[in-house]
């Protein structure tokens, strides 16, 4: 079973990545903390404070 890892620069989750399917970034983290599913970016509060444009399960806070 493999682990959810995170963009370190869009925070987006997903699995069994080495690229982010969103920024195209390779900096990736399991070491996350809380997720957002992002339905609706238009209308989630939550997705414009995190600069959200793309529907989606997203960290809420990175470390390491």
């Amino acid at each position: 079973m493999s682990k959810e890892k995170a963009c370190r620069a869009c925070h987006k989750l997903s699995e069994d990545m080495k690229e982010c399917p969103v920024c195209k970034g390779t900096d990736l983290t399991t070491f996350w903390s809380g997720f957002a599913e992002i339905l609706n970016t238009v209308k989630s509060v939550i997705a414009k404070k995190m600069g959200v444009t793309t529907v989606g399960k997203y960290a809420l806070r990175l470390s390491r």
